[in-house]
């Protein structure tokens, strides 16, 4: 859909999708304050269609999806800190680790100290290396809610307090 002919209403769609309320939306398209009138104009079926249309571009130019950002959460929650070393132990330089293993990565600190020097006379120096990987447990939670697969389950009590009418009470 094209920029709609009427510029003020081309200027509310764009407000409502940055995310502005209805009501901040018409003021700032130039219109005077007025609840109902914005309302209605809400629900202008060119106006929704504009607003979709801008909403689905911004999130093409992000290129974010709900599947970019359930695969997200996969590399996040099946991360594997093993995928970061050599099979004898050692540390991989970062740009070998896989795309997947990268994605879970939060940070890497690298320390270096000297340890003295050796019967050589060469400076010994140790480098110690932190890796911090995003939380397993919450991408993992989130992918489990969007299946389905937790029952949220909500317990009431209390006293019922009714009122019966003295016809309902002789049934």
């Amino acid at each position: 859909m094209p920029v709609l002919p009427n510029q003020k209403h081309e200027r509310f769609a764009q407000a409502l999708a940055l995310g502005k309320s209805a009501d901040e939306a018409y003021v700032s398209a130039g219109y005077k304050a007025n609840r109902g009138n914005a309302a209605t104009l809400k629900a202008n079926q060119s106006i929704l269609d504009r607003v979709s249309e801008l909403t689905s571009k911004g999130a093409e130019r992000a290129e974010i999806d709900v599947a970019r950002v359930l695969k997200e959460l996969v590399r996040l929650g099946t991360s594997d800190i093993r995928n970061a070393f050599t099979p004898d132990g050692r540390l991989l330089h970062p740009q070998a680790w896989s795309d997947d293993f990268a994605a879970s990565v939060a940070s890497i600190e690298v320390t270096t100290r000297t340890l003295g020097k050796d019967d050589n006379g060469n400076t010994e120096v140790e480098h110690v290396h932190k890796i911090k990987v995003w939380d397993k447990n919450s991408a993992l939670e989130k992918i489990a809610k969007h299946l389905g697969m937790f029952i949220d389950r909500v317990e009431h009590s209390g006293n019922l307090n009714l009122v019966v009418s003295p016809e309902d009470a002789e049934l």
